[in-house]
């Protein structure tokens, strides 16, 4: 039975508050910020990469230790720290308002642990050992970026854009369905991962008559403007 429920979490304008000073802080704190979050570090000391994302406007920069009570706004709380005299308090805070926590290294203080992060664009794949090995988590997310290449971007953005139109067309479930599954089929990936937009764009083309979908070709090539 898997220990974990995964989800995905919308953190956007929302407060999250990095307990640590170190480049592993710096890591949590560009992560939440690239996800939208509104987000302040506190800590008595700061990291070179926390005070350029502070520069850059990323990130706020609280310079204080931690003290119960210092949490009390925060939606998500991660700690960066390996200090014992802070770790419970941060967890027993935390617990008490039901806040989300993780204390990095720390499985049994944490209710969310963070795995292994693969993005391009809109396709986001997480992979997990539940804690069991983050560095093994790291190596097999590696190996799936070469399965993923950075064209899966526009790829789905194509596929996005497709869809918006299909629907407002009115095709069944089952059209929509055989749509997808002839793109995925296609090799418009091939072609976008080769630089090859024409090729791209005539598949496109191609598939979109087969099943007398109607979409405005600029659209299509707006997409495929970021194609690697």
């Amino acid at each position: 039975m898997p220990n974990y429920y995964p989800i995905m979490l919308n953190v956007r304008d929302r407060l999250a508050i990095v307990v640590g000073g170190d480049t592993v802080a710096a890591e949590k704190a560009t992560n939440l910020s690239a996800c939208g979050a509104r987000v302040t570090v506190q800590n008595a000391t700061f990291c070179e990469e926390l005070l350029d994302l502070a520069q850059q406007q990323k990130v706020m920069l609280l310079h204080k230790a931690y003290e119960p009570g210092d949490l009390a706004q925060a939606f998500v709380v991660v700690a960066a720290t390996h200090d014992p005299a802070l770790m419970e308090p941060i967890w027993q805070e935390t617990q008490q308002r039901n806040q989300l926590v993780n204390i990095v290294d720390e499985p049994a203080r944490c209710n969310f642990i963070l795995p292994s992060i693969l993005r391009r664009d809109q396709l986001t794949i997480a992979v997990s050992t539940e804690g069991a090995s983050p560095s093994l988590a790291k190596r097999i997310r590696q190996q799936l970026e070469k399965l993923f290449p950075p064209a899966y971007g526009v790829y789905l953005r194509l596929a996005g854009t497709v869809r918006t139109h299909i629907r407002k067309q009115g095709l069944s479930y089952e059209q929509r369905d055989e749509f997808f599954g002839d793109f995925f089929d296609s090799q418009v990936l091939q072609h976008l991962t080769d630089n090859q937009r024409e090729q791209a764009l005539a598949e496109i083309r191609s598939l979109l008559e087969r099943y007398n979908i109607d979409v405005p070709e600029a659209t299509i090539e707006a997409e495929m403007r970021e194609a690697v």
